[in-house]
């Protein structure tokens, strides 16, 4: 799940920055994968003034513009058609990565002229696919020549992208994120009819009836396929390129614009976690009914491919056959375009089961088949409907009908009775009574009755809460897992007792000492020659071996340096020049048993010296 850090804004009131809001995200269980700020990529593009634009002496299509960047004046050599006098643009400095280009910009001379640096095209900045021309910035930017391009247009808005659990639909929407953080006490959420900061709230319920039949054609054992659809026509649209703050959020998470009213319904999904599909009224035969598909039936879909369905499969359907596989994708024959100018905006429910069932059998992976499988909020099947509708007239105009429904919301709501003490019974977390009430109704849970005990009715937007340890886990997310002491588990009587002697607990303390260190543990021959022996107080002929398996090894060690030393000569005569090695093992006073003992010792070399130290560990 992605979105930015002004689209969170939108719906959440905080002054938390950006580290402090995915810290937070990452404490209650929406774990940040990654944040990405446009404004490092497009660091090095500032914005210049073209002084002078004149034909290149040896090209007809090229011209020799002269850049003011803020910092001086530069020649560019530039071959876009608008390059002219005066325009205002984005100019890439030597050295910078172009992103489109997928190449660093160097010094050029083109056609015997020096070019330093280049004007910039929409691709070449990975914006968009146009690149018909340079980018012309509006006029009012001139002031702000030689600054940042990201800043001055508003593309320095951070994008966060979260892990989202299958248990947690809800958060599949930016104002179901929100929730949970204005929950974990770092702000305020926003009022409900809020979008990009302005109200966006249907007005009436509409001027006429809506005119488009709508039908659940279901045998009685596949009723559950698909329990509401809902819809209702806009007349009269002007159908264009969505706002440019709309544009430039889809962008950001990675989807890509069309026009106004394909946009709202994409906004909507990741804005609210309400899937919707907009169709082409003209271009409908009839009415639209939901229902299972028909063995041959087939349709082109928005994709570019074509489908073909089974009796497992939820189809919308008119007159003509399949328009679409519910809850899933849309087929290109009632797509809405730039001439549609009549739209009829669908709002529905699906069964999750047979969307993820019929997703698995096509291989279609869209954003609307996501969300339904996991489940989406029910009770805003309606909401949704209206706010899509009040956007479609707020940018593209237009006459709305009333709604026409067929089905109902499925289910009631799920009220759990829940004993407070059930926090601390099941986390060992002693929270007051207050801050707990306090969490399940900032999640948006409702709350009755008085003592020990409380009915909790769970919000239709939480498929996933069904019991009390269900609401545990809500309250201890929220007031944070590292609130949870740390108490260790009673000993069944079953399971054995430490059995490590107090030797052998020395031996391993030893040799965490000695790693952290920057020691590298090395297990050497407990053999070496008498010489060696010798020089260590040892090589006397009782520690003398009766069948050594060489000569140079025909003595039990009275230390462990010697080992330690040969093995420092041989690392280093391999290329390594600064080996340090310690051992903990066996050495041999006499041949009596309380001659042996076990010592640690360490030993470096290169840059630190050659030095050992030996201690007995008794």
């Amino acid at each position: 799940m992605k979105f930015t850090l002004s689209w969170l804004r939108d719906h959440l009131e905080t002054e938390a920055e950006l580290d402090e809001i995915a810290a937070k995200l990452t404490l209650i269980g929406l774990e940040v994968e990654g944040i990405e700020n446009p404004a490092d990529r497009l660091a090095p593009f500032v914005i210049a003034r073209v002084i002078e634009a004149r034909p290149h002496p040896d090209a007809d299509k090229l011209k020799l513009c002269t850049v003011d960047t803020g910092r001086g004046k530069v020649q560019v050599v530039c071959g876009a058609p608008n390059a002219r006098k005066g325009l205002i643009g984005v100019f890439a400095p030597e050295g910078s990565w172009i992103p489109g280009l997928g190449k660093t910009l160097a010094k050029a001379t083109i056609r015997g002229v020096e070019s330093s640096g280049m004007l910039c095209s929409e691709r070449e900045l990975e914006l968009s696919d146009e690149h018909t021309g340079i980018i012309e910035l509006p006029k009012r930017l001139a002031r702000h020549v030689g600054e940042p391009f990201a800043a001055a247009i508003g593309l320095d808005d951070p994008v966060i992208e979260i892990a989202i659990t299958p248990n947690r639909p809800d958060c599949l929407g930016v104002r179901g994120i929100a929730r949970d953080l204005a929950a974990a006490g770092l702000g305020a959420l926003r009022p409900q009819g809020l979008v990009h900061g302005a109200p966006a709230a249907l007005k009436g319920k509409g001027r006429f009836d809506c005119p488009i039949a709508i039908t659940l054609a279901f045998p009685r054992a596949k009723r559950n396929a698909c329990p509401l659809f809902a819809g209702r026509l806009v007349r009269d649209v002007e159908n264009g390129p969505a706002p440019d703050w709309m544009q430039k959020r889809l962008r950001a998470i990675g989807l890509r614009p069309i026009n106004a009213l394909v946009d709202i319904t994409n906004y909507i999904a990741y804005d609210r976690g309400r899937p919707l599909h907009v169709y082409d009224a003209d271009k409908l035969q009839g009415g639209i009914s939901a229902r299972m598909g028909r063995k041959g039936e087939r349709f082109l879909a928005l994709d570019g491919e074509t489908y073909e369905v089974d009796g497992e499969m939820v189809v919308i359907a008119d007159e003509s056959g399949p328009l679409g596989l519910g809850g899933i994708i849309g087929g290109e024959s009632t797509g809405c375009t730039e001439e549609t100018r009549n739209v009829f905006i669908e709002s529905a429910l699906f069964d999750p089961i047979r969307i993820a069932m019929t997703g698995r059998r096509t291989g279609i992976q869209s954003d609307a088949r996501y969300r339904f499988e996991r489940g989406v909020d029910p009770a805003f099947a309606l909401p949704g409907l209206d706010l899509a509708t009040a956007m479609v007239l707020d940018m593209c105009g237009g006459t709305a009908s009333r709604i026409r429904i067929a089905g109902e919301v499925p289910g009631e709501a799920r009220t759990i009775r829940f004993p407070l003490k059930e926090v601390e019974r099941l986390t060992g977390l002693s929270l007051k009574a207050g801050e707990i009430k306090g969490t399940l109704k900032a999640l948006g849970f409702a709350l009755s009755g008085k003592g020990a005990a409380l009915d909790v009715t769970v919000p239709s937007w939480r498929p996933d809460v069904h019991g009390p340890a269900d609401l545990v886990e809500e309250v201890i997310r929220i007031a944070g897992i590292d609130r949870v002491p740390a108490t260790p588990m009673p000993r069944a009587s079953g399971v054995a007792r430490p059995v490590l002697t107090e030797g052998q607990k020395r031996v391993a303390r030893a040799r965490r000492v000695a790693a952290g260190r920057g020691l590298v543990e090395a297990v050497t021959w407990s053999f070496i020659s008498r010489e060696e022996a010798g020089l260590f107080g040892g090589g006397t002929d009782d520690l003398a071996l009766a069948n050594p398996i060489a000569a140079q090894l025909s003595h039990m060690r009275p230390s462990l340096l010697p080992g330690l030393a040969s093995a420092l000569a041989r690392n280093r005569d391999r290329g390594i020049a600064d080996p340090a090695l310690f051992e903990i093992g066996q050495a041999y006073r006499g041949t009596a048993p309380e001659d042996q003992f076990t010592a640690v010792a360490g030993a470096r070399a290169g840059t630190a010296g050659l030095m050992g130290a030996g201690r007995q560990c008794p």
